[in-house]
């Protein structure tokens, strides 16, 4: 079977229109930070525990509090140590600010 590609004027056209309506999303600090926790957690943070539009004090509380937990087996505790607080600020920014 032959495939078919999407004609360019037809991508040019589309990609503003996409890249407008998540250019908050994809451009915030936090994100590429966030990017470490999207395998669990979803890019949207809707994943295993949902974090989108959690309080940012909320998540940012959770993870330094995990920084002092004895890692064991718990992974969210390996990498919450990781995390410099200021780095923990961006990742609750981000994951808030998700819907």
């Amino acid at each position: 079977m032959k495939h078919m590609s999407i004609p360019a004027a037809f991508v040019s056209l589309l990609l503003p229109a996409l890249a407008s309506a998540n250019s908050v999303t994809l451009s915030h600090p936090g994100r590429t930070l966030a990017a470490n926790c999207f395998q669990c957690h979803g890019t949207d943070g809707s994943g295993l525990e949902h974090l989108a539009g959690k309080s940012r004090s909320s998540i940012a509380n959770e993870l330094l509090e995990m920084q002092f937990k004895p890692a064991g087996k718990q992974i969210m505790n390996v990498h919450a140590m990781a995390y410099t607080d200021e780095e923990i600020a961006l990742i609750a920014d981000y994951f808030s600010k998700q819907k």
